[in-house]
């Protein structure tokens, strides 16, 4: 069974740079793409940014600009750097699996989470 776990978050000053990184283990027959939600207190979860395997990105109107998403294909991994983050930045960072599995179903996985707070 495939999942997916998230690293890299913490607390940081406003203006700063964090790094988060989810890494995908199992087996899977194929994976469309990768990305990144948030959710912070009150508020419904909103995109951040997506990868696909071909490299297509589509980012969060709050991601514009500021925020970039990669990801090494051969280790299933996705990365999202952060810059000049700001107070509204503070959530529950989650990332995102899409992909088949071998018997050609439709899966998608979500991380646990990680909080990524920034103080102003």
């Amino acid at each position: 069974q495939v999942q997916v776990v998230e690293s890299g978050g913490g607390l940081v000053q406003a203006g700063e740079s964090l790094r988060l990184s989810c890494a995908a283990s199992g087996s899977i027959f194929k994976i469309n793409g990768m990305g990144w939600y948030r959710q912070a207190p009150g508020k419904q979860r909103e995109l951040v940014a997506i990868i696909s395997i071909s490299g297509e990105t589509t980012y969060g109107n709050s991601a514009k600009g500021r925020f970039t998403i990669s990801s090494d294909n051969a280790k299933n991994t996705v990365f999202l750097q952060m810059n000049v983050l700001k107070p509204e930045d503070t959530a529950v960072y989650y990332c995102y699996l899409n992909g088949r599995d071998w018997d050609n179903s439709l899966i998608n996985i979500w991380g646990q989470g990680t909080q990524v707070t920034v103080s102003s």
